[in-house]
């Protein structure tokens, strides 16, 4: 194959998918395809009522000439005699020089005139009957009419028998032309309404080009809502989808910048701490005071490199949500026990009681296993980091047929109720907070749930000793079908 059939066959490809894929083209191929199927019936019945038509009126010729014939027959001097009058043969003068034969017979079988050789009819007509048939004769296909004529005043003769045939040129020329009469108008009928259905596709896509019009001449960055006002009524609902991503997007957009505006804050301070820690050791001369300098600097890089984790686990939790990471089951009692471990020292740190409980030894969910793993340490460090020193932590998992549920609980400060959805935003932090966490945890939380089909929810504060403190983080995991049910708990 050389070079330029392979441009050809490329540029035929991409062109004809081009078309096929424009709106006006399916339109069209749509309405026509019914059409073209209706006129091809049509010129099929056309043509077998031009071979019915063009069949009558020469039926019609041969029994006229027949008649004709029969008409000049005589019984004369005891003998039956026949005159073929020129009238009974002219009636086939036409342009296609067909061949035209005749036949007179007695009762008898006596050949009074014409060709003795010509085929007799399949059956006999009665008196003043016809019949047609077609048949070969010298090598050509001919139309025959048998025609009997009653002959009064002959002895022992009833009737003659007259057979006209002629060939068929003419029938076929006849019935041609009214065929392709009629499918000339059909085809101009055709023509005529494709024209007009692509005059009504442009105009009826007309409001459809205006409505991409507007879009286009949108400026950058203008997320407002389309007019649906001058639109027709089959395009309102994609008018309305697209404003409804227009929203979506916008709402995405300024959480975005929020995000943005907020990671830089969160960076920046630290940043600034550290640059001034680091000038004040360079200016110190004192060895203890570079040591306490050193240290600051040291807890700022760990709160830095926390920080970026954590927005780090973010941006992956949330592309969890839309594009799923591979998820398996996983034991989320290993899960569990594997981050309790690692975060005991800072439990221990503090004097926080950290407890684990359980009624099963092994409770599958289905997830991916590093976000499951993250999602369970942020929620026992965010309850680590905020209860007072002393305080305690419980982590307990409970499974029922139905679902997973995964319960980390503190006496802590707690949540007030009115800021219970709020703490899932990012960087969020209650007014009171003293810890000195990012507001990521939950917000991390969160994505990870979703991206797990998991519901996470708050409650709480607990009453103990007249105060209310506390407060208890639920994720509950759908049931993995085949998993061990354990004893159903309380869980709030």
């Amino acid at each position: 194959m050389t070079p330029n059939s392979n441009f050809n066959n490329k540029f035929n490809s991409k062109f004809g998918s081009k078309l096929f894929r424009s709106l006006r083209t399916q339109l069209l191929l749509w309405l026509l395809v019914p059409l073209v199927l209706f006129v091809g019936f049509n010129i099929w019945v056309t043509y077998n009522n031009a071979i019915a038509m063009a069949t009558v009126v020469h039926d019609r010729m041969l029994l006229g000439s027949a008649r004709i014939i029969a008409e000049q027959i005589r019984y004369e001097d005891d003998v039956l005699q026949v005159v073929i009058p020129p009238a009974a043969l002219e009636l086939f003068q036409s342009d296609s020089h067909d061949r035209v034969y005749y036949r007179v017979v007695a009762a008898n079988g006596t050949l009074l005139a014409g060709q003795i050789d010509l085929p007799d009819p399949p059956r006999l007509p009665h008196n003043e009957e016809s019949t047609y048939f077609n048949a070969i004769f010298r090598d050509d296909p001919v139309r025959i009419v048998a025609f009997s004529q009653p002959v009064f005043g002959v002895p022992a003769q009833s009737s003659v028998l007259i057979e006209v045939a002629q060939t068929q040129l003419s029938y076929k020329m006849l019935s041609d032309r009214m065929w392709e009469h009629t499918v000339q108008q059909q085809l101009a009928i055709l023509v005529l309404v494709v024209l007009l259905l692509l005059l009504g596709l442009r105009h009826g896509l007309a409001p459809m080009m205006r409505l991409r019009d507007r879009v286009q001449r949108r400026k950058p960055g203008t997320l407002e809502a389309l007019d649906a006002a001058p639109v027709p009524t089959e395009l309102v609902p994609l008018v309305h989808a697209i404003n409804d991503y227009v929203q979506r997007l916008d709402d995405h957009m300024s959480a975005h910048g929020r995000f943005i505006a907020n990671a830089s804050h969160q960076l920046r301070t630290p940043l600034t701490l550290l640059n001034t820690q680091v000038h004040y050791g360079l200016r110190s001369s004192d060895a203890g005071t570079k040591d306490a300098a050193l240290r600051a600097i040291n807890n700022g890089v760990q709160h830095g490199i926390r920080l970026v984790n954590q927005l780090l686990t973010l941006s992956n939790a949330e592309t969890g949500v839309g594009h799923p990471l591979r998820q398996t089951d996983v034991n989320l009692i290993e899960v569990v026990q594997t981050v309790l471990e690692e975060l005991a020292t800072l439990a221990q740190a503090k004097h926080i009681d950290l407890g684990f409980e359980s009624a099963a030894a092994a409770v599958m969910v289905h997830a991916t296993p590093s976000m499951l793993e993250e999602l369970v340490a942020n929620l026992v460090d965010n309850a680590l980091r905020y209860t007072p020193a002393g305080g305690r932590v419980t982590v307990a998992v409970t499974s029922t047929g139905h679902a997973t549920v995964l319960r980390v609980e503190d006496n802590g400060p707690g949540i007030p109720e009115a800021e219970r959805e709020q703490v899932f935003e990012r960087f969020y932090r209650l007014h009171h907070e003293r810890s000195d966490g990012s507001g990521l945890g939950l917000a991390i939380v969160r994505e990870i749930a979703l991206a797990s089909k998991a519901e996470i929810a708050l409650s709480g504060p607990t009453i103990e000793g007249g105060q209310r403190s506390g407060l208890i983080v639920a994720v509950t995991f759908p049931a993995v079908p085949g998993t061990a049910d354990s004893a159903p708990e309380p869980l709030v």
